[in-house]
């Protein structure tokens, strides 16, 4: 099976205010995501991390990965830099592109940290998995969700747990709708 998660942002204490994350520290955090990953994903699994595994970590990012089940995938982020310069690190990646292409089922689905305007064959239905904005309701956030074909993979909206496909379309919809339950309440 296929999953995917961006912005896990393993170690680092600030993503937890940044994100509004209910975790009372770093370790905390590591410890329950590295918990929620191990009781989702199995052995034959292919995770995609969208960039932005780990950042200002006490702890090396091979640390983190030799822990975690799976058959894990690297789309580079902007704080991947730790990651991709850690050779121990890089020994647990199956692979380690800035933005690839995977086919899901019946689907076509182009990768990359960074939300894009447009990708390979949006035109003719294929989709687009990102990261980078976190949980932001920002103008990347209004203009990304008029994109019929793409799916933010943060952890925080995607309860810090490798989603598969199907899982993304439910929680991305349901991310959206706070925006219209918000509106209601108004």
């Amino acid at each position: 099976m296929n999953l995917y998660i961006s912005d896990l942002h393993f170690g680092h204490r600030n993503v937890i205010n940044f994100d509004h994350r209910p975790f009372s520290n770093a370790d905390e955090m590591d410890h329950y995501m590295i918990g929620l990953w191990n009781n989702r994903v199995y052995d034959d699994d292919d995770v995609y991390i969208i960039g932005d595994f780990a950042y200002r970590s006490g702890k090396s990012s091979d640390w983190y990965l030799r822990q975690l089940k799976g058959h894990k995938h690297l789309i580079i982020g902007n704080h991947d830099r730790c990651t991709i310069e850690n050779k121990k690190a890089m020994a647990y990646l199956e692979s380690v592109d800035k933005m690839t292409h995977v086919t899901d089922g019946d689907k076509q689905i182009v990768l990359c940290h960074y939300p894009l305007a447009e990708w390979y064959k949006s035109r003719h239905g294929s989709w687009l998995i990102y990261g980078h904005i976190h949980g932001n309701k920002n103008d990347t956030y209004e203009f990304m969700k008029t994109r019929e074909h793409a799916l933010n993979a943060a952890a925080c909206i995607n309860n810090y747990t490798p989603a598969s496909f199907r899982e993304l379309v439910e929680n991305n919809a349901r991310f959206q709708q706070s925006d219209k339950d918000i509106r209601t309440v108004k």
